[in-house]
Protein backbone atom coordinates (compact mmCIF):
# COMPACT_ATOMS: atom_id res chain seq x y z
CA UNK A 1 0.00 0.00 0.00
CA UNK A 2 3.11 2.23 0.87
CA UNK A 3 4.67 1.59 -2.47
CA UNK A 4 1.79 1.57 -4.51
CA UNK A 5 1.31 5.02 -3.29
CA UNK A 6 4.58 6.76 -3.64
CA UNK A 7 4.83 4.90 -6.95
CA UNK A 8 1.64 7.09 -7.86
CA UNK A 9 3.46 10.12 -6.06
CA UNK A 10 6.04 9.90 -8.94
CA UNK A 11 3.52 9.44 -11.51
CA UNK A 12 1.82 12.51 -10.26
CA UNK A 13 4.17 14.54 -12.50
CA UNK A 14 3.01 12.90 -15.59
CA UNK A 15 -0.40 14.13 -14.66
CA UNK A 16 0.85 17.77 -13.73
CA UNK A 17 2.61 17.62 -17.22
CA UNK A 18 -0.66 16.41 -19.07
CA UNK A 19 -2.58 19.85 -17.59
CA UNK A 20 0.78 22.08 -18.18
CA UNK A 21 0.67 21.01 -21.43
CA UNK A 22 -2.57 22.42 -22.07
CA UNK A 23 -2.41 25.62 -20.91
CA UNK A 24 1.20 26.07 -22.61
CA UNK A 25 -0.30 28.90 -24.63
CA UNK A 26 -1.28 30.27 -21.80
CA UNK A 27 1.57 30.71 -19.02
CA UNK A 28 1.10 33.75 -18.06
CA UNK A 29 4.61 33.96 -15.80
CA UNK A 30 7.59 32.14 -16.05
CA UNK A 31 8.39 28.27 -17.10
CA UNK A 32 7.22 28.03 -20.57
CA UNK A 33 10.30 27.21 -21.98
CA UNK A 34 9.99 24.15 -19.89
CA UNK A 35 7.47 22.09 -21.67
CA UNK A 36 9.38 21.75 -25.61
CA UNK A 37 11.51 19.91 -23.77
CA UNK A 38 9.35 17.75 -22.32
CA UNK A 39 7.09 17.20 -25.16
CA UNK A 40 10.62 16.09 -26.61
CA UNK A 41 11.53 13.42 -24.33
CA UNK A 42 7.51 12.29 -24.56
CA UNK A 43 7.54 11.96 -27.96
CA UNK A 44 10.99 9.73 -27.69
CA UNK A 45 8.99 7.23 -25.65
CA UNK A 46 6.46 7.37 -27.26
CA UNK A 47 7.80 7.40 -30.94
CA UNK A 48 10.94 5.22 -30.04
CA UNK A 49 11.54 3.17 -32.97
CA UNK A 50 10.80 6.21 -35.53
CA UNK A 51 13.92 7.27 -33.66
CA UNK A 52 16.14 6.59 -36.39
CA UNK A 53 14.63 8.78 -38.79
CA UNK A 54 14.93 11.37 -36.16
CA UNK A 55 18.45 10.98 -35.67
CA UNK A 56 19.20 14.52 -36.84
CA UNK A 57 17.06 15.89 -34.87
CA UNK A 58 18.33 19.01 -32.37
CA UNK A 59 15.83 18.52 -29.81
CA UNK A 60 16.57 14.70 -29.08
CA UNK A 61 20.27 15.43 -28.80
CA UNK A 62 20.31 16.76 -25.52
CA UNK A 63 18.73 13.77 -24.07
CA UNK A 64 21.09 11.50 -25.49
CA UNK A 65 23.62 13.29 -23.06
CA UNK A 66 21.21 13.34 -19.67
CA UNK A 67 23.33 12.55 -16.77
CA UNK A 68 21.94 9.65 -14.90
CA UNK A 69 20.99 11.00 -11.00
CA UNK A 70 23.17 9.83 -7.77
CA UNK A 71 21.41 7.64 -5.74
CA UNK A 72 24.85 5.46 -4.24
CA UNK A 73 24.84 7.50 -1.11
CA UNK A 74 21.24 7.81 -0.49
CA UNK A 75 19.99 5.94 2.71
CA UNK A 76 17.83 2.69 3.13
CA UNK A 77 15.57 4.57 4.99
CA UNK A 78 15.00 8.40 3.65
CA UNK A 79 12.40 9.57 6.26
CA UNK A 80 10.67 8.61 9.08
CA UNK A 81 7.25 10.31 9.48
CA UNK A 82 4.71 9.26 12.76
CA UNK A 83 6.82 6.01 12.57
CA UNK A 84 5.89 5.20 9.07
CA UNK A 85 9.09 4.98 7.12
CA UNK A 86 9.94 6.67 3.79
CA UNK A 87 12.61 4.32 1.91
CA UNK A 88 14.80 4.39 -0.32
CA UNK A 89 13.26 2.83 -3.46
CA UNK A 90 9.85 4.99 -2.67
CA UNK A 91 12.02 8.12 -2.75
CA UNK A 92 14.01 7.10 -6.23
CA UNK A 93 10.72 6.61 -7.83
CA UNK A 94 10.21 10.51 -7.18
CA UNK A 95 13.75 11.73 -7.47
CA UNK A 96 14.05 10.55 -10.76
CA UNK A 97 11.61 12.52 -12.64
CA UNK A 98 12.39 15.59 -10.15
CA UNK A 99 16.05 15.54 -11.31
CA UNK A 100 14.83 14.49 -15.22
CA UNK A 101 13.22 17.87 -15.03
CA UNK A 102 15.74 19.85 -13.21
CA UNK A 103 18.37 18.44 -16.00
CA UNK A 104 16.10 19.52 -18.80
CA UNK A 105 15.90 23.18 -17.74
CA UNK A 106 19.49 23.60 -16.60
CA UNK A 107 20.73 22.24 -20.00
CA UNK A 108 18.14 25.13 -21.49
CA UNK A 109 19.14 27.86 -19.33
CA UNK A 110 22.58 26.76 -18.23
CA UNK A 111 22.57 27.08 -14.89
CA UNK A 112 24.07 24.24 -13.26
CA UNK A 113 21.77 21.78 -11.42
CA UNK A 114 22.07 21.42 -7.55
CA UNK A 115 21.15 17.49 -6.88
CA UNK A 116 21.78 18.03 -3.40
CA UNK A 117 19.47 20.78 -2.71
CA UNK A 118 17.04 18.62 -5.18
CA UNK A 119 17.07 15.76 -3.08
CA UNK A 120 16.48 17.57 0.07
CA UNK A 121 13.58 19.41 -1.99
CA UNK A 122 12.18 16.14 -3.31
CA UNK A 123 12.29 14.01 0.65
CA UNK A 124 10.70 17.34 2.18
CA UNK A 125 7.77 16.83 -0.82
CA UNK A 126 7.27 13.56 0.21
CA UNK A 127 6.92 14.07 4.56
CA UNK A 128 4.65 16.80 3.65
CA UNK A 129 2.34 14.53 0.91
CA UNK A 130 2.76 11.72 3.73
CA UNK A 131 1.70 14.11 6.69
CA UNK A 132 -1.05 15.43 4.44
CA UNK A 133 -2.35 11.19 3.77
CA UNK A 134 -1.99 10.66 7.44
CA UNK A 135 -4.58 13.38 8.39
CA UNK A 136 -6.60 12.45 5.76
CA UNK A 137 -6.69 8.54 7.00
CA UNK A 138 -7.05 10.18 10.72
CA UNK A 139 -10.23 11.70 9.23
CA UNK A 140 -11.38 8.82 7.38
CA UNK A 141 -11.84 11.36 4.69
CA UNK A 142 -12.83 9.32 0.95
CA UNK A 143 -12.78 10.52 -2.56
CA UNK A 144 -16.33 9.63 -4.42
CA UNK A 145 -16.78 8.16 -7.69
CA UNK A 146 -18.58 11.24 -9.10
CA UNK A 147 -15.02 13.56 -7.39
CA UNK A 148 -12.68 11.66 -9.57
CA UNK A 149 -14.84 11.64 -12.62
CA UNK A 150 -14.49 15.53 -11.78
CA UNK A 151 -11.35 15.68 -11.11
CA UNK A 152 -10.64 13.41 -14.37
CA UNK A 153 -12.85 15.96 -16.50
CA UNK A 154 -10.90 19.25 -15.01
CA UNK A 155 -7.48 17.96 -15.61
CA UNK A 156 -8.43 16.91 -19.48
CA UNK A 157 -10.15 20.36 -19.89
CA UNK A 158 -6.88 22.42 -18.53
CA UNK A 159 -5.21 19.57 -21.26
CA UNK A 160 -7.66 20.65 -24.01
CA UNK A 161 -8.85 17.56 -23.90
CA UNK A 162 -12.52 16.45 -24.36
CA UNK A 163 -12.66 13.88 -21.31
CA UNK A 164 -11.35 11.82 -18.62
CA UNK A 165 -11.27 9.28 -20.80
CA UNK A 166 -9.05 10.91 -23.30
CA UNK A 167 -7.00 11.73 -21.05
CA UNK A 168 -6.45 8.44 -19.48
CA UNK A 169 -5.64 6.96 -23.09
CA UNK A 170 -3.20 9.71 -23.38
CA UNK A 171 -1.39 8.84 -20.02
CA UNK A 172 -1.16 5.41 -21.13
CA UNK A 173 0.83 6.68 -23.79
CA UNK A 174 3.02 8.44 -21.27
CA UNK A 175 3.63 4.97 -19.20
CA UNK A 176 0.92 5.48 -16.48
CA UNK A 177 -1.50 3.14 -16.65
CA UNK A 178 -5.33 3.70 -15.55
CA UNK A 179 -4.81 1.95 -11.80
CA UNK A 180 -2.05 4.10 -11.06
CA UNK A 181 -3.76 7.67 -12.49
CA UNK A 182 -7.08 7.09 -10.78
CA UNK A 183 -5.27 6.05 -7.37
CA UNK A 184 -3.81 9.71 -7.74
CA UNK A 185 -6.36 11.51 -8.19
CA UNK A 186 -8.16 9.91 -5.24
CA UNK A 187 -4.91 10.64 -3.48
CA UNK A 188 -4.55 14.39 -4.25
CA UNK A 189 -8.65 14.77 -3.45
CA UNK A 190 -7.83 13.44 -0.23
CA UNK A 191 -5.23 15.68 0.46
CA UNK A 192 -7.09 18.66 -0.77
CA UNK A 193 -9.97 17.84 1.44
CA UNK A 194 -7.94 18.62 4.47
CA UNK A 195 -6.10 21.55 2.93
CA UNK A 196 -9.74 23.01 2.36
CA UNK A 197 -10.72 21.94 6.04
CA UNK A 198 -7.90 24.11 7.38
CA UNK A 199 -7.21 26.58 5.39
CA UNK A 200 -10.45 27.01 3.20
CA UNK A 201 -10.77 27.19 -0.54
CA UNK A 202 -8.69 29.23 -2.44
CA UNK A 203 -10.83 32.25 -3.68
CA UNK A 204 -9.54 35.42 -5.97
CA UNK A 205 -10.86 38.77 -6.17
CA UNK A 206 -11.20 40.85 -9.38
CA UNK A 207 -9.09 43.34 -7.98
CA UNK A 208 -6.37 41.11 -7.98
CA UNK A 209 -6.99 39.36 -11.38
CA UNK A 210 -6.66 43.21 -12.95
CA UNK A 211 -3.71 43.73 -10.73
CA UNK A 212 -2.33 40.42 -12.76
CA UNK A 213 -3.37 41.75 -15.92
CA UNK A 214 -1.80 45.19 -15.48
CA UNK A 215 1.34 43.20 -14.91
CA UNK A 216 1.14 41.45 -18.02
CA UNK A 217 0.62 44.39 -19.69
CA UNK A 218 3.63 46.00 -18.89
CA UNK A 219 5.52 43.38 -19.35
CA UNK A 220 4.30 43.61 -22.89
CA UNK A 221 5.23 47.25 -23.68
CA UNK A 222 8.46 46.40 -22.52
CA UNK A 223 9.19 43.25 -24.60
CA UNK A 224 7.25 45.64 -27.20
CA UNK A 225 10.19 47.87 -27.02
CA UNK A 226 12.41 44.91 -27.85
CA UNK A 227 10.59 44.63 -31.36
CA UNK A 228 8.21 42.01 -30.16
CA UNK A 229 4.59 42.50 -31.30
CA UNK A 230 2.79 40.12 -29.62
CA UNK A 231 -0.66 42.07 -28.78
CA UNK A 232 -1.62 40.42 -25.43
CA UNK A 233 -5.95 39.32 -25.34
CA UNK A 234 -8.17 41.50 -22.89
CA UNK A 235 -8.74 41.03 -19.64
CA UNK A 236 -12.25 38.98 -19.99
CA UNK A 237 -10.46 36.66 -22.60
CA UNK A 238 -7.43 36.10 -20.13
CA UNK A 239 -9.05 35.98 -16.84
CA UNK A 240 -10.10 32.55 -16.75
CA UNK A 241 -5.67 31.73 -17.26
CA UNK A 242 -5.35 34.18 -14.38
CA UNK A 243 -7.73 33.17 -12.56
CA UNK A 244 -6.42 29.65 -12.42
CA UNK A 245 -3.01 30.72 -12.26
CA UNK A 246 -4.01 32.57 -9.34
CA UNK A 247 -5.68 30.29 -7.47
CA UNK A 248 -2.65 27.56 -8.27
CA UNK A 249 -0.48 29.92 -6.66
CA UNK A 250 -2.95 30.32 -3.02
CA UNK A 251 -3.10 26.81 -2.77
CA UNK A 252 0.62 26.16 -2.85
CA UNK A 253 0.37 28.73 -0.10
CA UNK A 254 -1.78 27.34 1.95
CA UNK A 255 -0.26 23.82 1.31
CA UNK A 256 2.64 25.00 2.88
CA UNK A 257 0.24 26.21 5.86
CA UNK A 258 -1.13 23.05 6.53
CA UNK A 259 1.99 21.03 5.54
CA UNK A 260 3.81 22.97 8.43
CA UNK A 261 1.22 23.39 10.90
CA UNK A 262 1.06 19.62 11.07
CA UNK A 263 4.35 19.25 11.33
CA UNK A 264 4.48 20.82 14.44
CA UNK A 265 2.89 17.79 16.03
CA UNK A 266 4.58 15.47 14.43
CA UNK A 267 7.86 13.03 14.65
CA UNK A 268 9.49 13.61 11.68
CA UNK A 269 13.14 12.28 10.73
CA UNK A 270 14.78 13.27 7.67
CA UNK A 271 18.41 11.05 7.20
CA UNK A 272 19.63 12.68 4.02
Amino acid sequence: MKKKMYLSAAAASVLTFMAACGDNGNDLNAGEENQPEENAGAEETADEEAAGDQAGDPAEEPHGEMPEPDTEDIPDIVAEVNGEEITKEEFEGVYQDAFMQQMQQAQMTGEEADEEQLQQDVAESMVGTELLLQEAEERDYEASDEEIEEMLDEIAAQSGMESGDELLAALEEQGMDTEDAMEEIETQIKMEKVIEDEAGEAEVSDEELEEMYEQLVAQQEEMGEGGDDMELPSFEEIKPELEAQAQSEQQAEQTEAVVDELREDADVTVHL
